[in-house]
């Protein structure tokens, strides 16, 4: 059996919104470039409604976008945080995002349970989310079983999360997909695109 290559490609438009050496040092700004690419990405059909990106946590420059990639990569695994993480090990050319510069990943949407299982490998210093889980619950997604106590663990570990980051811009983005009819997609859900 011959199995195919795995790639997971970024949208063509991402150059257009991504020019060279972003530097965004304050965190609404890496916030509001992150909701962007949200909104981008259904704006354009490239994805679901959410964005990350991987920063460098103390000069603000960007490492590595993300966006969702789930339905046109046809892979349950292709969310944008886990993008971003990906992507950016490939810049930084380790798995390990704590090597040289501290990093943190800017999320539209607080992780689901398996995003949030990937942030304590990737090495990065903190998490800051823009809307909540219960606002992608809200409009159908299932964000998994997530510990209750998911900040105390991460913080437990050295990792700093940050919420409610311009939460309601972020949380748009999710409605605005809804209610244009978007894929929700949930495991058995996933249609065969």
């Amino acid at each position: 059996m011959t199995l195919p290559e795995y790639r997971l490609r970024l949208p063509g438009w991402i150059d257009d919104l991504v020019p060279d050496d972003v530097v965004l040092p304050d965190v609404d700004d890496r916030m509001r470039f992150v909701v962007s690419l949200a909104r981008r990405n259904v704006a354009e059909d490239t994805g679901g409604p959410f964005g990350a990106a991987i920063f460098e946590r103390d000069s603000g420059r960007l490492v590595a976008p993300g966006v969702n990639r789930v339905v046109p990569a046809r892979s349950a695994t292709a969310h944008a945080e886990i993008v971003a993480i990906s992507l950016a090990g490939q810049v930084k050319g380790t798995f390990d995002l704590s090597a040289g510069t501290a990093t943190e990943l800017v999320t539209s949407v607080e992780p689901c349970a398996m995003c949030l299982g990937a942030v304590p490998w990737s090495g990065v210093a903190a998490v800051v989310c823009g809307a909540r889980d219960e606002d992608a619950r809200a409009v159908g997604f299932d964000e998994g079983d997530k510990p209750a106590d998911w900040i105390d663990s991460l913080a437990a570990r050295g990792i700093d999360v940050v919420r409610d980051v311009m939460r309601a811009d972020a949380a748009a983005v999710l409605q605005d997909y809804a209610a244009a009819g978007g894929i929700i997609y949930n495991g058995k859900s996933m249609p065969d695109a």
